[in-house]
C-alpha cells in the first residue's frame, strides 16, 4: 500500500466537498438557529468551533461543473487497457456512474497505477453534480478489489475481497455480495501484516469493536451470506450464471436512490459520517447544520409542492 494512497484516504475522510449543496456562512449563528442547532462558534457552543470549521470545509461548493468524460464504455474502446474505467449510465439509469476495476494480471491488487487512476477517476466524478450514485465493480471475474465520495457509493462484490479489497469496500456506504461466491476478510495478520488502509478503523465502526477484533486477529474469511448475517454487507444474493448477481442487485439499489433529492441525500451522508465520530450532542449540532443548508434548496420546495399536489417530485439537485 503506497503512502500516497493512505494520505489520499485520510484527506478523503477529512474534507471532501459535497456537490450541489448550498453551503455558505455555516459558522453564522443565524444559520445554526435555522437548523435548530443554536448558536455559532462564538455563541453557546464554543467547544464545537473546531468541528464546525472542519464541517464548513466539508460542505463547501465543488469546483465549477463540467460534464463527465466517460471511459471504458462501449463507445470508447481505447480505454479497455486502463486499470480503472469510468462509465456514466444512460436512459432510466442516468445519474448512476460506475467505476470498473480491471487489473486481471494482479487480480486487482493495489498497485501504483491502479491507485493513481482510481484517485483520478474519483476526482473527476466528484466535480460532476449529475452523478447521484456511484457503483464500484470488478472487471476481473471472481475478484473485487472504493474511496470516500460525496454521493452514495455501493460496492458490488461477486468474488474475492480480501485484505485491501475489503478495506476498499468498507470505504463505500453500502455493500452487496454474492451469497456463496463472494469471499471477504481482513487477512493481513495471516501474512505478517495488519490492515493499513482503514480496516482497523472502519470495521469496528461497522460491526463493533469486539467482533472486528475477532475477525482481524484471526484473519477469518467470510462468505457473502455470513457477512450479511454479521451486518458487514447490506444484501447477499444468489449468484447467477454470468457471475454478476451482486452487480445487478447494486444497480437495483442505486435505482432506488436515484429519484431522491440529491442534495438532501448528500447532506444526510455528511450528517451520518460526521455525526458517528462525535458525541450525540455534537452529532445533533451537525445534523442541524446540514438541515439548515437544505432549507433554501429548490429541491425542498419541489418536495413540499409535490406533496401538496399529490404528485411525484422532480428533483434537479439545486
Amino acid at each position: 500500500m503506497s503512502s500516497g494512497f493512505l494520505q489520499a484516504q485520510g484527506a478523503a475522510q477529512g474534507s471532501r466537498p459535497v456537490g450541489g449543496a448550498v453551503c455558505k456562512g455555516l459558522e453564522q449563528s443565524s444559520e445554526l438557529s435555522a437548523g435548530g442547532g443554536g448558536g455559532g462558534p462564538s455563541g453557546p457552543f464554543p467547544k464545537w468551533a473546531p468541528m464546525l470549521r472542519v464541517l464548513t470545509s466539508t460542505l463547501r461548493f465543488p469546483r465549477p461543473w463540467k460534464p463527465l468524460e466517460t471511459r471504458g464504455c462501449s463507445s470508447n474502446p481505447g480505454a479497455a487497457g486502463r486499470e480503472i474505467q469510468v462509465c456514466a449510465l444512460a436512459g432510466p439509469n442516468q445519474g448512476i456512474a460506475e467505476i470498473l476495476m480491471n487489473r486481471p494480471s494482479a487480480r486487482n491488487a493495489l498497485g501504483n497505477v491502479f491507485v493513481s487512476q482510481l484517485l483520478e477517476a474519483l476526482a473527476q466524478l466528484r466535480e460532476d453534480r449529475q452523478v447521484r450514485v456511484l457503483i464500484f465493480r470488478s472487471g476481473v471475474k471472481g475478484v473485487f478489489c472504493a474511496a470516500a465520495f460525496p454521493a452514495p457509493t455501493i460496492a458490488a462484490m461477486d468474488g474475492f475481497a480480501l485484505g485491501g479489497g475489503l478495506e476498499l469496500a468498507l470505504a463505500c456506504d453500502l455493500r452487496v455480495a454474492a451469497a456463496s461466491s463472494a469471499v471477504m476478510g481482513l487477512i493481513e495478520t495471516t501474512r505478517g501484516l495488519l490492515p493499513g488502509a482503514g480496516g482497523t478503523q472502519r470495521l469496528p465502526r461497522c460491526l463493533g469493536v469486539a467482533l472486528a477484533k475477532e475477525l482481524i486477529f484471526t484473519g477469518r474469511r467470510l462468505s457473502g451470506a455470513q457477512a450479511q448475517a454479521l451486518g458487514l454487507v447490506n444484501h447477499a444474493v444468489a449468484q447467477n450464471e454470468e457471475g454478476n448477481a451482486a452487480y445487478h442487485r447494486a444497480r437495483a439499489l442505486a435505482q432506488e436512490i436515484l429519484p431522491q433529492a440529491p442534495i438532501a441525500v448528500r447532506l444526510s451522508k455528511v450528517a451520518i459520517d460526521r455525526g458517528i465520530e462525535v458525541d450525540i450532542a455534537s452529532g445533533m449540532a451537525i445534523e442541524g447544520i446540514c438541515y439548515a443548508q437544505n432549507i433554501p434548496t429548490r429541491d425542498r420546495l419541489e418536495g413540499m409542492a409535490a406533496f401538496r399536489e399529490k404528485r411525484l417530485p422532480r428533483f434537479v439537485g439545486e
